[in-house]
């Protein structure tokens, strides 16, 4: 191990930590599932602001949606709401993730490498792995590695009152 390499000083985590790669964690895959399920039972319209979420989809989460702000905001305030979010819904044994969920395609685009490179940020400065993905209507996909899974048609629960978590 190269002892001058950055990654050795103090708390600091690769950024390839946080990386999303193959084969998913069923637990992990399961997870992401749900937040697609959400996406589609909890936002009806086609067109949606972006909106970013932390922590266990289908658990404890919190989430502000972006609107008008999406552009007015920096890498610093980026990373500092990730921080504040996660510290928010931060859970002993819990494996939280951040979520950018927008409408559009799947392909990433500026806002998602922009909200990546904040999860990494904020990863490495708490010193622990925070996952983050691009969530739409059908699909879930890691930015950074291309990692995802996508669904023609998802099935969600039915019925008024119906958990989409299958709880």
């Amino acid at each position: 191990m190269d002892v001058s390499s950055p990654w050795n000083a103090g708390s600091m985590l690769p950024p390839s930590a946080s990386a999303i790669l193959e084969p998913v964690p069923r637990d992990l895959r399961e997870q992401l599932r749900r937040a697609v399920v959400r996406q589609v039972v909890d936002e009806p319209r086609r067109a949606y602001p972006p909106s970013v979420h932390v922590g266990v989809p289908g658990a404890v989460s919190t989430a502000i949606e972006l609107g008008r702000r999406v552009g007015r905001l920096d890498h610093a305030l980026r990373t500092d709401m990730v921080e504040a979010m996660l510290r928010a819904v931060d859970r002993p044994g819990t494996a939280p993730v951040v979520w950018l969920a927008r409408c559009g395609p799947a392909q990433a685009l500026d806002v998602d490498l922009a909200w990546l490179a904040a999860a990494r940020c904020a990863a490495g400065e708490l010193a622990r792995p925070l996952p983050m993905v691009v969530v739409t209507r059908r699909s879930w996909r890691d930015p950074s590695t291309g990692v995802g899974r996508s669904w023609s048609r998802l099935r969600t629960p039915d019925g008024p009152g119906a958990d989409p978590d299958g709880a």
